[in-house]
């Protein structure tokens, strides 16, 4: 796969994967099926992980206890916090508005890493981040925002709480003692925060609740999206883009995934675009695209 066709495969599959999620929860448990689509593609994944690369390499970076645990605190802050919690507040929001309210992420990031490294974080990123949270106030309510969206404020604070949970995973998984093979700390935080996230959903009364003959032939296939293209396919698709493009180039995604996300939202599931989520929304973005462009790296993948 070239580097342009697999960062092609990036914008949609990723884009997309909203959109899988609204599905899924319309007859699946969200922390259910969170859970299943990463404990499944780990399992799928970690075969392959662990026999990447030379031999020394494999010697040298064989799964211990410290990874284990490490990949473990990661997976809990990106995998439940992050994507379960999005899978949770898709149930009250539209796909196309998580999108935009997910790409909050870099905002995050920065506030996070600033925070953590007691560093200035400079005046452009602060003029993005100030832009972005205008935008964020658009989209969670302030006219007719959520409202006129059909989302819920619950759901949106969850998702927003989302975001954080990814931005501080992204910063932590820098400085844990993960694997070197990028490949299998993601199969391993795929492992162990789907085991998390299936014992959250069994705590939290979802096993009760969920019953096979009520999960339509839709929310099937979206399950089996997100597991399938929608991890582990542009995952790799991701590694290759990184490894064949420039890193600038690499970085647009954070704006096109929300656009995929939008149209398709708009288009397949008569999701209703207001004036207050378009001008919500292209506030987010421009503030990711200064915060990114003055980062000079790519904002975290879905």
């Amino acid at each position: 796969m070239g580097g342009w066709a697999a960062l092609l495969v990036v914008y949609v599959v990723w884009g997309s994967t909203y959109l899988a999620i609204r599905v899924g929860v319309e007859t699946i448990p969200p922390l259910l099926m969170a859970g299943v689509r990463y404990l499944i593609a780990g399992l799928i994944l970690f075969p392959f992980a662990i026999r990447s690369g030379p031999a020394a390499v494999r010697a040298a970076d064989r799964p211990s206890r410290a990874t284990w645990l490490a990949c473990a605190f990661v997976g809990l802050l990106l995998l439940l916090g992050g994507n379960g919690l999005v899978s949770v507040g898709e149930r009250s929001v539209p796909s196309g508005l998580a999108s935009l309210l997910v790409a909050t992420v870099p905002l995050w990031l920065l506030v996070l890493d600033a925070l953590l490294s007691r560093t200035w974080i400079g005046w452009l990123p602060l003029s993005g981040l100030i832009v972005g949270l205008a935008g964020v106030a658009l989209l969670a309510g302030l006219g007719d925002g959520a409202s006129a969206s059909g989302a819920s404020a619950s759901g949106i604070g969850i998702i927003l709480v989302a975001s954080v949970c990814w931005a501080l995973g992204t910063i932590l998984s820098t400085r844990l003692a993960l694997p070197h093979r990028a490949v299998l700390a993601t199969a391993m935080q795929m492992l162990t925060g789907g085991v998390m996230i299936i014992v959250l959903a069994a705590v939290t009364g979802e096993f009760g609740s969920f019953h096979l003959s009520h999960v339509s032939a839709g929310s099937w296939l979206a399950l089996a999206y997100l597991i399938g293209p929608g991890s582990i396919l542009a995952l790799s698709a991701y590694s290759v883009a990184v490894r064949r493009l420039p890193t600038s180039t690499v970085a647009t995604y954070p704006y096109v995934n929300p656009v995929v996300a939008v149209i398709l939202g708009t288009t397949l599931l008569n999701e209703r675009l207001t004036s207050t989520t378009l001008i919500g929304g292209a506030l987010i973005i421009v503030a990711v695209a200064l915060v990114v462009w003055r980062r000079g790296t790519p904002a975290t993948e879905r």
